[in-house]
C-alpha cells in the first residue's frame, strides 16, 4: 500500500513517522522544506509538490491547517485531479462542515473514496500513536484504511456514513474544550480576587471534580502561565469556535455560549495572543478583572 501524507506540521509529522515505523511506504509533502527533510531522514520519500506526492498513492492522508489550506492543496493544487480512480483520501484535518460536504461530492464525481477522520489529542498523544480518531464516510472504505488508523490512534469512533458528521463532531468537541478553558479562566480570576493561589485551585479541581485530560492539561498551563511553545494556537481555537457556530446555524441549533467564547478569543487576538497556546484564553478573564 502506497501512502501519501500531506501536511507535516505539529501533528502530521509524528503521525507520518509512526506509519513509517510500522513499515508502510510513505511519500510526504509539506509547504516548507524542513519537515519534508525530517520525514525523509526517517525513511520516507519527500515530494516537491502535493500532486507529485499523490500520483501513485493508494491512500492519501491529509492534515492541513484549515479550510483555506485544504482547498488550496487538494483542489487548487491539483491533488484531486491527480489522484487515480479507486484511491482513498483520508482527510484528518479539522475543517468546516460545508467544505466536507463539497469535498465528498467532488471526490465521488471522480470515483475517489473520501473519508473524514479528524483527531482528538495533542502532539504528545500523536507521537505515542494514541489519538482518538473521529471517522465518518463509507464503512467499506473505512475498513480498508483501518490498519493505518490502528497505527495512528488508540480507537476509531465511527460516526456515520456522511463524512461531514465526523467534522461536526470534532467541532463540537473543540467547542467544549474552549468552554473548559474559558470556565477555568473565569474561575481562576474569581479565586484570585479572594487571594487564593491559582495553582492550588487548579490542583484542587483537577484532582477532584474535573479530573479529566482537558482540565488537567490546560489547567496546568493556566496555573503556571506557560503558553509557549503552543501545542495548539489560540488563533486556531477561534477558527474552530467560528466553524462550530457555522455548523450549528446550518441545522438551526442555537449556541449562546459559543458567542461569548468567540468574543473572548477575539479579545485575546486584539492583545496579540493568537500565537500562544489555547490555554492563554484564560488571560481574558484575568484582564477583565484587572489582574493583568
Amino acid at each position: 500500500m502506497k501512502i501519501a501524507f500531506l501536511g507535516l506540521g505539529t501533528m502530521g509529522l509524528p503521525m507520518a513517522a509512526n506509519l513509517i515505523k510500522a513499515g508502510y511506504q510513505v511519500q510526504g509533502w509539506n509547504r516548507s522544506a524542513g519537515p519534508r527533510e525530517k520525514l525523509a531522514s526517517l525513511g520516507a520519500t519527500a515530494a516537491e509538490t502535493a500532486a507529485e506526492a499523490v500520483r501513485d498513492a493508494d491512500v492519501v492522508i491529509s492534515i492541513l491547517a484549515d479550510d483555506n489550506a485544504t482547498r488550496s492543496v487538494v483542489l487548487e493544487g491539483d491533488v484531486l485531479a491527480t489522484l487515480k480512480p479507486g484511491a482513498i483520501h483520508l482527510n484528518m484535518a479539522t475543517i468546516s462542515v460545508d467544505l466536507a460536504v463539497e469535498l465528498a461530492q467532488l471526490h465521488r464525481a471522480r470515483n475517489i473514496g473520501y473519508l473524514a477522520a479528524p483527531v482528538l489529542g495533542r502532539v504528545n498523544v500523536a507521537e505515542a500513536g494514541q489519538l482518538n480518531i473521529l471517522a465518518a464516510g463509507d464503512s467499506a472504505l473505512l475498513a480498508k484504511v483501518q490498519p493505518l488508523l490502528d497505527v495512528l490512534g488508540q480507537k476509531t469512533w465511527y460516526l456515520g456514513a456522511r463524512p461531514e458528521q465526523a467534522n461536526a463532531t470534532k467541532l463540537a468537541a473543540n467547542f467544549m474544550i474552549a468552554s473548559a478553558i474559558g470556565t477555568m479562566g473565569e474561575a481562576v480570576a474569581l479565586v484570585q480576587g479572594h487571594e487564593v493561589n491559582k495553582a492550588d485551585f487548579i490542583d484542587l479541581i483537577t484532582s477532584t471534580l474535573f479530573a479529566a485530560p482537558v482540565y488537567k492539561g490546560y489547567g496546568q498551563a493556566i496555573a503556571s502561565d506557560t503558553f509557549e511553545p503552543a501545542g495548539f494556537k489560540l488563533a486556531l481555537g477561534l477558527k474552530d469556535v467560528r466553524l462550530a457556530q457555522d455548523a450549528a446555524e446550518r441545522v438551526n441549533v442555537p449556541m449562546a455560549i459559543a458567542g461569548t467564547l468567540r468574543a473572548a478569543h477575539v479579545e485575546s487576538l486584539a492583545h496579540d495572543e493568537g500565537h500562544l497556546d489555547w490555554a492563554a484564553l484564560a488571560r481574558t478573564a484575568a484582564r477583565r478583572a484587572g489582574q493583568l
